[in-house]
């Protein structure tokens, strides 16, 4: 499969906003996606987990046939959950050491320290059964039922888009009753709604498997997509940009509320929904050559690696996310160019790990550009998803 450089790159990009976000004392923090979009980087990274789900998937069956594909996404599904079984581990023993030094730290719950401690057999449980979900893991629970999901569902994708569709969006619909039937912690099912997610990761499915199939028929409308996709993007920015106007935007906030009602991150409303793939289709296609050359600069580059280190990356950036939140509450008051540093080191701490993963830990991933310098872009295929 030739990858798209500009998928690892948002994928990156992903994990970045993902970490920094997760800092309250954070300098960049005000600086990532969810300040200027309705949608942050949860529903980027889903989306595009989704679409090379579909990636993967059509290779491998077309080579191997649909079994392979679907033991392929079967043993992905358990990678899944293990990564969220041992992060957690790892998370609240981290987050115990530090408690240990002395070292504040409000990234994670403090309370999985004291459970992996005292009742570590009791902690390992609730995160092997996802009972539990410790928050910056959380989305991994979601991913491994969506994972899981996709050795029965994408066959259905594939032979019936319509009916697969409309029983996505009943599902999205309902997904908050049906979410309260999963057994968990809260009384009220997982975090994510993975009755609300699957419709969004499954577009990002969809649109990987059928893409030689219906981007030629929106490419002879694209100029009313694009102009449909910048207004419904700049909807969603307009809604973010008068929360942080306050009481002087009020009257806009108001009138906003009107259009798009309730926003509900955790069962992925409508609006949020609507603006990814407004997004989506401004980077893909108007936007196209310039995602390419951004993901071919250096900085580009960085991000591919992060991106490319899936789990491995995932998981580091939850642990730097809760190292960084510590250095910058202790000492407590520090200066804004001290929080940038720690910014800039975390970051680049989660680069380094993710180039270390792609040189020694990952053999599936080692290819020809291992021995080239890692500011080198790869030798891989640079075109954007609507030119393929």
């Amino acid at each position: 499969m030739k990858r798209i450089i500009a998928l690892d790159m948002l994928r990156g990009y992903a994990l970045v906003c993902i970490m920094v976000d997760h800092m309250p004392r954070s300098v960049l923090r005000e600086t990532t996606l969810g300040n200027f979009a309705v949608f942050d980087a949860a529903e980027l990274f889903v989306l595009l987990s989704g679409f090379l789900v579909g990636l993967v998937w059509k290779t491998v069956e077309e080579k191997q046939g649909r079994r392979a594909a679907q033991w392929r996404f079967t043993r992905r599904a358990f990678e899944v959950w293990r990564a969220l079984v041992i992060g957690g581990i790892v998370m609240a023993l981290l987050s115990a050491g530090l408690l240990a030094m002395g070292m504040k730290h409000t990234a994670i719950w403090n309370q999985y320290a004291i459970w992996v401690i005292e009742n570590p057999l009791g902690y390992l449980g609730t995160l092997a059964t996802m009972w539990l979900q410790p928050n910056l893991l959380d989305v991994l629970a979601v991913y491994v039922v969506l994972i899981a999901s996709a050795p029965l569902l994408v066959p259905v994708l594939l032979r019936w888009p319509l009916l697969f569709a409309a029983a996505s969006l009943i599902t999205w619909w309902f997904a908050p009753e049906f979410n309260k039937m999963i057994p968990n912690h809260r009384g009220n099912g997982l975090l994510f709604n993975p009755f609300g997610w699957q419709m969004l990761f499954y577009t990002g499915t969809a649109m990987a498997l059928f893409r030689h199939r219906f981007m030629p028929v929106l490419l002879r409308h694209r100029h009313l997509l694009t102009a449909l996709s910048i207004g419904m993007f700049t909807f969603g920015a307009a809604i973010v940009i008068a929360v942080k106007f306050g009481e002087t935007a009020l009257p806009v906030r108001e009138a906003l509320k009107q259009v798009y009602g309730v926003i509900v991150k955790w069962h992925l409303d409508g609006t949020r929904y609507l603006a990814i793939l407004a997004a989506s289709w401004l980077i893909a296609v108007p936007l196209s050559n310039p995602m390419e050359r951004l993901a071919a600069s250096r900085p580009g580059v960085a991000l591919q690696q992060i991106g490319r280190g899936g789990l491995w990356s995932f998981v580091m950036c939850v642990l730097l996310s809760v190292i960084g939140d510590a250095l910058q509450q202790n000492p407590p008051d520090q200066f804004f160019l001290r929080k940038l540093g720690i910014d800039f080191l975390v970051v680049l701490a989660l680069w380094s790990l993710s180039v270390l993963w792609l040189t020694y830990g990952a053999p599936r991933q080692k290819a020809p550009h291992a021995k080239r310098g890692p500011w080198q872009a790869p030798p891989c295929r640079t075109t954007s998803p609507s030119r393929r």
